[in-house]
């Protein structure tokens, strides 16, 4: 009897949905590494030349890969960039727009003095002093924007690491293991 009734249980469930991931979960991922690979990056004392050249390269793939996610916001914006929209998106779009000029530039100029990744495809530039000043300075401005791009989002940084990263691994610590209920009535049997 017992068989007949766990089958009749288990044939009267519903398949469980695959869960999907949350867009902002994702947001945060991308957004994260491409922080972290900035920080990493903005020191090739501290990685190496070769490091800091192909962690840039692979920064540039990041970069595309967060346009891509917020592309809808980014055509919507324009349409209404000079027509209705709050103060908050335009400064918004002014600072992306200004980050992107300045990443592209330090993209480009770390192409032109390349030292590591360039060579190893027989491909050698002058490394002359106006591509390495325009380096350092658009990577400086870099700094700069991106700080202020972190403090425009610290709203949404904060309830995202705290929804996504931050109560998970509080309630991975205190959760209390629960006994499965098969075990209990084996105890009292």
């Amino acid at each position: 009897m017992n068989t007949i009734a766990s089958t009749h249980t288990t044939q009267s469930r519903k398949p469980q949905k695959a869960r999907k991931t949350s867009r902002t979960l994702i947001n945060l991922l991308v957004d994260l590494a491409i922080f972290v690979a900035f920080l990493v990056a903005m020191d090739p004392r501290l990685t190496g030349i070769a490091v800091h050249e192909w962690l840039s390269i692979a920064f540039g793939a990041a970069i595309i890969t967060h346009l891509l996610l917020h592309w809808d916001w980014l055509l919507a914006t324009t349409k209404r960039f000079f027509g209705r929209l709050t103060a908050q998106a335009r400064i918004n779009y002014i600072l992306n727009f200004l980050f992107f000029i300045a990443m592209t530039l330090v993209m480009f100029t770390g192409i032109m003095i390349s030292e590591a990744a360039l060579p190893l495809f027989g491909v050698t530039m002058e490394h002359s002093g106006p591509w390495r000043s325009l380096h350092t300075l658009s990577a400086d401005a870099t700094v700069i924007i991106l700080g202020l791009h972190v403090a425009l989002h610290w709203k949404w940084i904060v309830n995202s690491w705290t929804r996504y990263v931050w109560r998970p691994a509080v309630g991975m610590i205190t959760r209390k293991p629960v006994a499965s209920a098969t075990a209990s009535k084996e105890v009292n049997a």
